[in-house]
């Protein structure tokens, strides 16, 4: 019960101090809602940055993944890193200068409204039916066990605390959201960012000063010594990260995300010029690098913990395997037997339990970790500061989805001559819709092997066509509109082939999701390209360039230690790889 008090006295203390710091800014504008009226600082959009991306798809999607697979899944925060730089360097300049808000208005620029309109309505599609749900689900399994929801509810059934958490962070989401824009967002995300760095720091510590019984340097090198293979910075064939992957769909995901994703980068378009915009941007990158201590390395500590048998109680494992027992009794005959097989070497009910008891172990790893090792006090303030990243990436999200919607679709098609407080209001309207939607599918993911990996999966739909046609569109003038509204109606139908009708025959020819996806990109580039050079588009001459910074409302003079800062980052990345794929 204490616990639970320090909990709500921690987030109410975030949510008034937000309340003050943003009572009186201007949000009924669109500039103001959908862009804290371009006035963020570095230090902001860095900690906003973070914190969108530090949530609980990445505390409990990817420190699960590190409990199944070892270092080799920190490939998803080192090499962002490289991409942070990137976009610092070459996207942001060219974003900034064309006075944007959103990618799909950067493409109606380049190529023409029918690619606004298409980019448009697959972020919406994506947002609203993968990423708002997982971020619900993956909130509420971290935080039902940190502070162990069945024991303080007396509510055994998973599904029901499932369905009660969702909702309450998806009301609690909204209504900062929906009500307060991008300014009550990167606030309320700089105050928690704070609180999740400290907070994920300590845990790291007190994870390997329980393994090492009282010693945290013992508790790490009782781990390597344990289990070295899983300090291996290079994933082997069975990992959910084959280190081959690193080059194609891990690089692509990573770069699209960095740089092209509207949930992410619509901090950065806020900036009060270029020069806060890049440094905001590498200070996230020089954070990110070292993210892995918060986001891999406690799922590792919760591994060797469990093979011990010291993180999870038997009454706990003896509900999961009841769980897994009553799902396999519930699928009919033949889906039985098919799931069974699927196991291949060793197929039997038994193991098939074992196996999905394990998933569930993945799920609630980080949470469990979390309420062994902190103190009660602590507990309380740390559930608080991971609700609080829970509620920026829905945020976010919800408030990108809001931007796409109002000022896409709504000022486009439905309602040219509205004004501004209109344009706002209807994505208000549309963020309530879209939110109730997320709230429903959330709870129906329980089950997934792989939460991050399924994430990233979903991901690569979207993110591999979108990102072809905006790095073409940098890049290459001479590309025409109609093949770039082509390619990306062509990347996501080959995609969503390869992954739901031909999935068989690309594990017949043991091609991974991941190379399937840099496959496809390179396909969709050299189809632009051809295209390009055979029936080029016809360029004005004298025109316009693409980059006019004339259109930029801020300054766009360029931080003069950009690109020095960006070099020593790529250093860094590199180092730590080279460190751990030959210790």
């Amino acid at each position: 019960m204490l616990t639970l008090v320090s909990f709500i006295f921690f987030t109410a203390l975030v949510g008034v101090l937000t309340y003050l710091l943003v009572r009186g800014k201007e949000s009924e504008s669109s500039d103001g809602y959908f862009l804290a009226g371009r006035s963020l600082t570095a230090g902001v959009i860095a900690g906003s940055l973070l914190l969108t991306n530090l949530s609980t798809e990445q505390l409990v999607g990817l420190n699960g993944a590190a409990f199944g697979d070892g270092l080799a899944v920190m490939a998803w925060e080192v090499v962002a890193g490289l991409s942070l730089v990137l976009m610092a360097i070459y996207f942001l300049p060219r974003y900034l200068a064309r006075g944007i808000t959103t990618i799909p208005q950067f493409l109606a620029g380049r190529f023409n409204d029918t690619t606004e309109s298409i980019t448009n309505a697959i972020f919406i599609l994506a947002y609203a039916a993968i990423l708002l749900p997982i971020i619900l689900y993956t909130g509420a399994r971290g935080l039902s066990g940190i502070l162990d929801l069945h024991e303080l509810t007396g509510i055994q059934d998973d599904r029901t605390i499932l369905w009660i958490v969702v909702w309450m962070i998806g009301i609690i989401g909204s209504i900062y959201a929906i009500f307060g824009g991008l300014r009550t967002v990167a606030i309320s995300d700089t105050l928690n960012g704070f609180g999740l760095l400290v907070g994920g720091v300590l845990i790291a510590y007190l994870g390997l000063n329980w393994v090492g019984d009282g010693n945290a340097m013992e508790g790490w090198s009782t781990m390597r010594d344990a289990e070295p293979e899983r300090f291996n910075s290079l994933g082997g064939p069975e990992s959910s990260v084959p280190w081959p992957t690193l080059f194609t769909g891990v690089l692509l995901l990573n770069m699209f995300y960095w740089t092209t994703n509207q949930q992410i980068i619509q901090r950065t378009f806020a900036a009060k010029s270029l020069a806060e915009g890049q440094k905001g941007v590498l200070l996230a990158a020089g954070i990110k690098i070292f993210a892995p201590l918060i986001l891999v390395l406690p799922g590792m500590m919760a591994f060797h913990l469990d093979s011990r048998g010291q993180l999870f109680d038997d009454e706990r494992v003896a509900i999961m395997q009841t769980e897994a027992s009553a799902e396999l009794e519930a699928m009919e005959p033949d889906a039985r037997a098919a799931a069974i097989a699927d196991l291949g070497d060793g197929a039997s009910e038994e193991n098939w339990i074992n196996k999905t008891v394990q998933s569930k172990k993945k799920d609630k790893a980080y949470g469990t970790l979390v309420r062994q090792v902190l103190p009660w006090q602590l507990t309380g303030f740390f559930a608080a500061v991971m609700v609080g990243a829970i509620l920026s990436s829905f945020n976010s999200a919800l408030n990108a989805t809001a931007t796409l919607f109002s000022l896409g679709i709504y000022q486009r098609y439905l309602r040219p001559d509205a004004d501004e407080k209109a344009v706002v209001g209807s994505g208000r309207i549309f963020g309530t819709v879209i939110a109730i939607v997320a709230m429903f599918v959330g709870p129906m993911l329980a089950g997934q092997d792989s939460i991050f990996g399924y994430l990233q999966k979903m991901n690569g739909l979207y993110f591999i066509p979108i990102f072809a046609v905006v790095l073409v569109g940098m890049l290459d003038r001479r590309v025409p509109a109609w093949i770039a509204n082509v390619s990306l109606v062509l990347g996501f139908s080959a995609i969503a082939l390869g992954y739901f009708v031909f999935d068989e025959a690309m594990t017949s020819l043991n091609i991974h999701e991941f190379h399937f996806l840099g496959i496809v990109f390179v396909a969709l580039v050299i189809l632009m390209e051809i295209v390009a050079m055979t029936n080029p588009r016809v360029i004005p001459e004298g025109g316009a360039p693409d980059e006019d910074e004339s259109k930029s409302p801020i300054p766009m003079e360029r931080w003069a230690l950009a690109r020095p800062v960006g070099a020593l980052l790529v250093v860094a990345v590199l180092l730590i790889y080279g460190y751990f794929a030959t210790s």
